[in-house]
């Protein structure tokens, strides 16, 4: 039924395609346009490469342009079918659902060959050659090899191909969701590589384009989505219009701040004004402005007469401006990433080249308390968190309901963990001595993730939230109760399975060489991070986390599990300290660190790191393991007392009732004497 009903109102969603299409091609000529008058599209005088013609000139921009409102579409879709409309009730996707997914499944085909038609312009624009001869596969594998740019775009090209399959098969609220995930992933890529990617400061300019990437993917494909559901004349506009104007907002400040911080990177205030880079840049920012008090205000007006008075006329027309004024800021975008900012020619010095800046000296103690440097990615996840855990605590205090002072304590311990790890000197110094990046590992996976489980943030979530109720579409608060009943969480807390995740990709990071190719790129050490802390948390969370898991342990279990581990850590650290093999010795012989005469020596630093800093926690653990084993002992002996004292009540009750009726019975009997 649904299938039909989407069929017979297709035709009415032309005007949404129509609009992409048109506004795609404002996009192409405002970027050509400017890399004309700039002249931005010479980077051949920069590189030394010859010419490779006006075809792979102007093409690249326009293949890349369309790959990215292609990825643009599909991201949105996924969103309207994955949190601004409801499923049915039984978890398969509702029409509207269903119809943003099939919009999905159409578009990532466009957006894998437009990805993969980039990987072959950025091979061709790279090696000064005509695209026509880059299409031979051996010269493509060759530069492959030299180039990353079409590498990444290959990789974007396989994302792009697995959401396609995955959205033609996929019917399930559930499985929406996790291709929404998914597709987030295909714009890593892009941030790895341009000016953001290479030169000095490459770590704040790439964590910063991460941010800005998805704040205008989700902002930019939320609104097309919106205004094709707003087409079909969907009843469910009100609430996805609602849902979205609150992620526009967050997205216009997230673009902002992370866009002005990207740029700044390379580029002088003063240049601004007398840079053809800052001038795009400058033209960027003033439209990102005018957009977002445009877009929020004018919205906001769209929703309140959609709300009063059901007439989607004015949120529609209001959505299609918006849509045309974000594609002239993609636009000056494309122009940006193809003009030479101010510090292209400049070359950054060894370790500033390798890691994104410059070390002052060995990590003394104080350096490696007090020399900050914040990372924009795990930096702002832990303030965010930390944010939001307090605002749900002071919600439940407003109300009057008691939430417990350990619990808090726990969980901001673990932020400032996560803070300390990735910005402090900890996290300064880590990527360049691999006995400091052991203690980041430490802190990421056996000290962060303890304190987060014990501080219960799932259940202040369950408690803060407000339920949608039995008829109304669901929330915040169900859809985290579905992350954490899911076959995922299930699978993923299994005793064996947490086991080998957290203890066994020790062994496969460090000795399996992933490592030594890990320490060169900049995303491999953002996952890395990903990896010890999400680990650490699948690991600690059935074992003495207080919120609700998927699957839960009797007490001996999970002391058994705990013991189970300890050995691994501690023979990891001894095989660390005996090795007479560096990991990663060629990335830390090009560093040349001059207070690092023996790499051996600071890896066997390392392991005692690992060794003695895994021990500590894990006691820890066993300790909490234990007074939580005696308090469940505790509440356990108090429920049998309990009833125990209803059962001798009732006891006396019985033999008082049976008294007064043998009592009764013995009158009764002298009366009839």
């Amino acid at each position: 039924m649904a299938t039909e009903q989407l069929t017979r109102k297709k035709p009415r969603s032309f005007g949404v395609t129509a609009l992409v299409m048109l506004g795609s091609l404002v996009a192409v000529v405002v970027a050509v346009v400017l890399l004309r008058q700039t002249g931005g599209t010479n980077l051949t005088a920069i590189t030394g490469l010859r010419d490779p013609g006006p075809l792979t000139t102007y093409g690249v921009s326009v293949v890349r342009l369309f790959a990215e409102v292609s990825a643009v579409v599909v991201i949105g879709s996924l969103l309207l079918a994955a949190f601004l409309v409801p499923p049915q009730k039984s978890g398969t996707l509702a029409a509207d659902g269903y119809g943003a997914l099939r919009v999905a499944a159409f578009t990532s085909w466009l957006w894998f060959v437009f990805a993969v038609a980039s990987a072959y312009f950025s091979a061709a624009e790279s090696a000064g050659r005509p695209v026509g001869e880059v299409l031979d596969p051996e010269v493509f594998v060759v530069i492959l090899d030299v180039v990353e740019a079409p590498r990444a775009w290959l990789v974007t090209a396989c994302v792009a191909l697995i959401v396609a399959v995955g959205a033609q098969l996929t019917l399930t609220w559930g499985w929406t969701v996790t291709l929404f995930g998914f597709s987030l992933l295909g714009l890593v890529p892009l941030a790895l590589i341009g000016h953001s990617a290479s030169g000095g400061a490459h770590d704040v300019a790439t964590n910063s384009l991460l941010y800005h990437l998805i704040a205008a993917a989700l902002w930019v494909g939320g609104l097309i989505a919106l205004l094709a559901l707003g087409k079909r004349g969907s009843k469910n506009l009100p609430l996805a219009a609602r849902r979205f104007s609150r992620l526009a907002l967050v997205c216009w400040i997230v673009m902002a701040v992370s866009g002005v911080v990207n740029g700044l990177v390379r580029i002088t205030p003063d240049q601004l004004f007398s840079d053809a880079y800052g001038l795009l840049l400058l033209a960027k920012i003033v439209a990102l402005g005018v957009l977002g008090v445009f877009g929020q205000q004018q919205r906001a007006r769209g929703v309140r007469a959609l709300q009063e008075s059901g007439t989607r006329g004015p949120l529609l027309q209001l959505a299609g401006v918006e849509i045309l004024l974000m594609c002239l800021t993609f636009g000056i975008a494309g122009a940006l990433s193809r003009t030479p900012s101010p510090d292209e020619g400049t070359v950054p010095g060894r370790v500033e080249l390798l890691i994104g800046y410059e070390l002052d000296g060995p990590p003394t103690f104080g350096r490696l308390l007090f020399d900050w440097r914040f990372d924009f990615v795990y930096g702002t996840a832990a303030i965010t968190l930390a944010v939001l855990y307090l605002a749900g605590v002071r919600r439940l205090r407003k109300r009057g309901d008691h939430w417990p002072v350990g619990r808090t304590v726990a969980w901001l311990g673990g932020c400032a963990s996560l803070l300390i790890a990735t910005s402090s000197g900890i996290g300064r110094y880590s990527p360049a001595m691999f006995s400091v990046h052991m203690g980041t590992h430490m802190f990421l996976s056996m000290v962060a993730p303890v304190l987060l489980v014990l501080g219960g943030a799932t259940t202040l979530a369950l408690r803060a939230l407000p339920p949608a109720g039995r008829d109304a579409p669901p929330g915040p608060r169900e859809w985290l109760l579905a992350a954490v009943n899911s076959p995922v969480a299930r699978w993923l807390t299994q005793p064996i399975i947490a086991l080998l995740l957290f203890v066994g990709s020790f062994y496969l990071l460090y000795f399996s060489g992933l490592f030594d190719v890990a320490l060169e790129y900049h995303w491999a050490h953002l996952a890395m991070n990903a990896h010890f802390l999400l680990a650490g948390y699948v690991f600690f969370w059935p074992l003495i986390g207080v919120d609700p898991a998927p699957r839960r342990l009797m007490p001996l279990g999970r002391v058994g599990v705990m013991f189970l581990s300890m050995p691994f850590h501690a023979f990891f650290g001894v095989i660390l300290m005996s090795s007479q093999t560096v990991i990663g010795e060629e990335f830390y012989t090009q560093l040349k660190l001059p207070w690092v005469g023996d790499l051996l020596t600071d890896q066997r630093l390392g392991g005692g790191i690992a060794w003695a800093f895994g021990e500590v926690p894990a006691l820890i653990v066993l300790v909490a393991l234990m007074v939580q084993w005696a308090q469940a002992d505790e509440r356990e002996a108090r429920r049998v007392d309990r009833r125990a004292r209803r059962l001798g009540d009732q006891d006396d009750e019985l033999a008082a009732y049976n008294a007064m009726l043998a009592k009764m019975a013995g009158k009764s009997a002298e009366s009839e004497q």
